[in-house]
């Protein structure tokens, strides 16, 4: 029972360090952007009636939608949405068009993330940072430079891993959220009641009295809920219930005791509207508060890196993306990896954001728009899985999910009022991303196509092949097949060349399953051509670690024996030449062709033995 506890405990320190360190760092710049907008006039009914959309956005947004029902739509434990799509196109494949509209928006959805993944960290850090302007205005030109130091060494140690240092995160942030809730005390005590904010009628009378105000402030009370992705995309690292008790019992009082003592501080000094969170401390306390609040920044980014990596590899698995160079940076912990194409190109574009806009409050007409689209996506997706996958009846879940649509979209389109002013950004960087996803899917449709058209039967060719065979070599020959039961180009190109085959030869086909685990009682199935030939097909999720020698050594005492010493790995590198007239538009072609030649090598994917590959070459026209 007590390692129960202890392990209930550790769970939640480590859910309020990894999951909720986005959200908790959003006191830096949610109150100022709402209040320092100029369109809300200082009095005491519109600082309670705000305070209250905040304390309700927290709690319909976060409290209701993401804690208590979106958690409950896992996917074998696992969440975020690319669990969530796979959940709910697996729910309609009776439905063939629907579940390729679904699959469409999902990725548009995935695609987005990579857009917030970059305003995020940019706002969080520059926003603690800007902590030194309040210290003194002679640190006012030192804050970008330092912002990207701090980014550039937060970017640069990815490659060795968190591990060691992610022990220190929850209790970091831990002591965050302590900080935060004591700053809102102090001044909470000095205007008790304040707290009457909490109840909902002053929320509804300011959108009653101020429907156009609402409207516009709406995109900057959306910043109150950043992260809230992440405790859904996090189920898989730390279960249902330390995400559900970190959230009640340290995250959303500590949020709300900070947001009202910021409303206390604006009643007492309307002035403080310039940076509210940290004129609420003493003069003494800022620096070790601006400290503080860069390592919780940090560590927020952190969780988002980690998150991007994460999202990538699932995508490359469910076919979205080319294979990429993916290292393990934890021998214990596989889910600790490392993607330095993902790393630098999040840097890079981190840059040009905090270079471009220079301040968080600039930064903060960025955000929103991804978010907004990636909750109604969320809230899209969830009503196809309670609908389909839980058959609740129809009218329940329109109930279930049509007061989250509705509010999920009053956000997005306040937000789209920010479109031109710099809510672009994000965007543009999510379309790239979705260009890229559905070019690389359609461009491997065309290919396996045209492939499977070319194909030669493999049975029937065995046949023929020992009707006068080649000579018979010691070892097993592995070569792998896009489709069971075709002839790979490598065996091709070998019995021409080399005139030789193998004593075993197995034809193995890797498949990539729309859920996030398959067991090792699943991985693998095994069927006998004859004369020593067989047909293997081995089933990934798309959270396992393909690992194609650790498979095999599941068909011992199955009829064939693998000895890794005389093992070799055929493989067939494909060049993919674009044609003019027909399938996708050339300039698709060409970008899939140029993706396809820089993607990474399916031994390293895959975890092949280097000194045991060969590669034989052919080129496809598209």
């Amino acid at each position: 029972m007590s390692a129960s506890k202890s392990s209930l405990t550790a769970l939640t320190l480590g859910a309020i360090g990894v999951v909720y360190g986005d959200i908790g760092t959003s006191v830096l710049y949610a109150v100022k952007e709402v209040f320092g907008s100029g369109h809300v006039p200082f009095t005491p009914d519109n600082v309670y009636g705000v305070l209250s959309i905040f304390f309700w956005t927290l709690t319909v947004i976060v409290s209701i939608k993401y804690v208590v029902l979106v958690l409950r739509a896992d996917n074998n434990g696992e969440g975020g949405l690319v669990a969530m799509l796979a959940l709910a196109s697996q729910a309609v494949k009776h439905k063939p068009e629907l579940r390729r509209i679904l699959l469409i928006v999902g990725i548009f959805g995935t695609s987005l993330f990579y857009g917030d993944g970059v305003i995020t960290p940019a706002i969080s850090v520059l926003s603690a940072v800007e902590g030194l302007e309040v210290v003194s205005p002679t640190f006012l030109k030192a804050v970008v430079p330092l912002t990207l130091l701090i980014l550039f060494g937060l970017f640069a140690v990815q490659k060795h891993g968190t591990a060691g240092i992610g022990r220190f995160f929850g209790p970091i942030t831990l002591l965050w959220f302590v900080v935060i809730a004591v700053l809102g005390i102090s001044h909470i005590v000095t205007n008790p009641a304040i707290l009457w904010a909490i109840s909902p009628h002053y929320a509804l009378g300011f959108m009653f009295h101020n429907p156009g105000i609402t409207f516009i402030i709406l995109g900057a009370v959306v910043l109150c809920v950043t992260g809230a992705e992440a405790l859904y995309a996090d189920l898989g690292h730390f279960g249902k219930k330390p995400i559900r008790l970190a959230w009640f019992a340290v995250v959303m009082p500590a949020l709300t005791l900070n947001y009202f003592g910021q409303g206390a501080l604006l009643l007492k000094n309307p002035d403080a509207v310039k940076n509210p969170f940290y004129l609420m401390a003493p003069d003494w306390a800022l620096i070790p508060l601006v400290l503080l609040a860069t390592m919780a920044t940090v560590i927020a980014s952190q969780a988002l890196i980690s998150g991007a990596f994460s999202v990538t590899k699932q995508v490359i698995q469910l076919g979205y993306l080319p294979r990429l160079n993916i290292l393990h940076t934890s021998v214990r912990d596989t889910g600790q990896i490392y993607i330095p194409l993902v790393n630098w190109g999040l840097f890079v574009t981190i840059v040009l954001a905090v270079v471009m806009f220079r301040s968080s409050s600039n930064l903060a007409a960025a955000y929103g728009i991804a978010v907004c689209t990636d909750m109604l996506i969320t809230t899209v997706l969830t009503f196809y899985v309670i609908r389909y996958s839980w058959n609740y009846p129809l009218a329940l879940c329109i109930a279930a999910t049509g007061l989250f649509f509705m509010v999920d979209f009053a956000f997005f389109a306040s937000n789209l009022m920010k479109l031109f002013a710099g809510g672009w950004f994000p965007l543009m960087i999510g379309g790239a991303i979705f260009t890229l996803m559905v070019t690389w899917k359609d461009g491997r449709r065309m290919l396996n196509d045209k492939l499977r058209a070319d194909a030669l039967d493999l049975p029937s060719f065995l046949e023929a092949v020992f009707v006068s065979p080649p000579t018979r070599v010691d070892g097993t020959a592995v070569f792998l097949t896009a489709e069971p039961g075709t002839v790979p180009n490598a065996m091709l190109h070998n019995l021409k060349h080399n005139k030789v085959l193998h004593e075993n030869n197995l034809f193995v086909t890797v498949r990539n399953h729309e859920i996030p685990w398959i067991g090792l009682d699943k991985r693998l199935t095994i069927e006998s051509l004859g004369h020593d030939c067989w047909q293997v097909v081995i089933n990934y999720g798309f959270k396992n670690d393909p690992d194609l020698p650790k498979a095999l050594q599941q068909i011992k005492g199955r009829g064939c024996e693998l000895d890794n010493m005389t093992t070799s790995y055929f493989l067939s590198r494909d060049t993919v030449i674009p044609t003019i007239g027909s399938g996708m538009a050339q300039w698709r072609e060409k970008l899939f062709a140029q993706m396809h030649h820089n993607a990474s090598g399916a031994a390293d994917f895959l975890n092949l033995p280097n000194n045991s590959v060969v590669e034989l070459g052919s080129k496809i026209e598209i």
